[in-house]
């Protein structure tokens, strides 16, 4: 979307330079922002009573670990963050045991109590890295949500109807195409939309896929007499292949708790194209950097160096700036056909090895016709030499074994 801003709102007012600051970094990389009218007041508010706006994001604990296409919506709570503003990290550990139905065609089996406290254990730790920790507010909508009770409940379904609930696209299409929808499915966005009630959010922040959810707390603090908090929706990242939705079913991802040496190889591993949308949306770089980066690129400098420090940038966070240095090094030794500082020590028996067998012993194939296949296409080194005679047999010793450009091993063979 055009992030341009204009100084003036509708009353044709001049704005201050701190609302104009604001609204830009709201802006920057998001898909909507509604309404950017009210928005613009809530600015203006903040600045006049000097009192912080709060600033929600909820996240599901359905899984163990968050990767980097996550990290998109946290690094706009970052941003705002450094603004001065509140934010409010929320965990739902109340509204996993329903599911959501976002996206879905077909019910989501909600988790067992045992599996969403253990998941929301990781969920803050990693989302540290991310946002500051000394100025983050936690919370659990188990808080307020377990207390509503059957009573509560059922007046909070009285101010939503089915009409409404059924113009969502997910619901919408399942119906027409007869594919069951629960009741306890309509349950989701109501919950999720009093979570803005209870934590009186001004502004909430979510990925494309939580519109209809994110303007269900707007709803619903009118009816409860609230100031309608506004909403922030954020693109879905694409993963390593530029094309899907970066997920971990499409193993097109970075979780953010990769092992540096894999992180750094992974973003240097996306199109020229695509980095620039990464630039976007994962770097803390200023936007004016990164058009002078980029207009450095259309100059003639090699796309590679800003794909090198948006690589080292990321990695630093969720690192340290010395592992994301150590990483680089270890992919220019690699590239080099180097071996890296570390790599695995295996010790193996019954010297002399056929290759392929020692290759499948050592965790390097998975098996030894597989390791036949990797030598005919010229992949296996041993001690930096190519392998190309799939009967070799290696005598006792230590080697390292190289497979492709990233698996090392030194096999100590007896």
């Amino acid at each position: 979307m055009d992030t341009s801003v204009d100084k003036t709102n509708e009353g044709m007012q001049v704005l201050s330079d701190r609302v104009q600051e604001a609204l830009a970094v709201t802006l920057r990389g998001c898909d909507e922002l509604i309404p950017q009218a009210d928005w613009i007041k809530k600015l203006q508010k903040a600045e006049t009573s000097g009192q912080p706006l709060r600033i929600k994001l909820g996240l599901d604990p359905t899984a163990p670990d968050i990767h980097i296409g996550h990290t998109v919506v946290l690094n706009k709570m970052r941003q705002l963050q450094d603004l001065g503003h509140t934010v409010i990290f929320l965990i739902g550990d109340f509204t996993t045991t329903i599911g959501d139905p976002s996206g879905r065609n077909s019910t989501r089996p909600p988790l067992t109590r045992e599996q969403i406290e253990a998941n929301a254990q990781t969920y803050y730790k990693q989302a540290s890295l991310v946002l500051d920790p000394a100025k983050t507010e936690i919370r659990y909508n188990s808080e307020w949500s377990d207390p509503l009770g059957t009573r509560g409940l059922i007046q909070l379904a009285a101010k939503y109807t089915v009409a409404r609930m059924m113009e969502r696209n997910d619901f919408h299409d399942r119906f027409h195409a007869g594919t069951p929808i629960s009741v306890h499915e309509f349950l989701y966005p109501l919950m999720q939309g009093y979570d803005s009630v209870a934590l009186k959010s001004d502004l909430e922040l979510g990925g494309t896929d939580q519109k209809f959810n994110l303007l269900m707390g707007r709803h619903l603090q009118a009816e409860y007499g609230q100031e309608p908090q506004c909403i922030l929706t954020m693109p879905l990242l694409e993963g390593l292949d530029g094309v899907e939705k970066m997920s971990k079913s499409k193993n097109n991802y970075i979780g953010i708790s990769e092992e540096p040496n894999t992180m750094l190889a992974k973003v240097l591993s996306i199109s020229d194209t695509l980095m620039w949308r990464w630039y976007t949306l994962l770097s803390f770089k200023s936007e004016a950097e990164i058009a002078a980066l980029k207009a450095e690129v259309a100059g003639g400098r090699n796309p590679k160096d800003a794909k090198v420090a948006l690589a080292k940038e990321i990695t630093a966070r969720f690192h340290s700036a010395q592992a994301a240095d150590a990483a680089e090094q270890d992919f220019i030794n690699r590239s080099k056909g180097g071996v890296p500082d570390e790599i695995p020590e295996v010790q193996l028996s019954g010297a002399p090895m056929g290759i392929g067998a020692l290759l499948k012993a050592a965790g390097l194939a998975a098996s030894s016709g597989e390791g036949n296949r990797l030598i005919d296409g010229g992949g296996v080194r041993v001690d930096s030499s190519v392998v190309s005679d799939k009967g070799l047999k290696l005598a006792a010793g230590t080697y390292v074994v190289q497979v492709g450009k990233r698996k090392f091993a030194r096999v100590t063979l007896g």
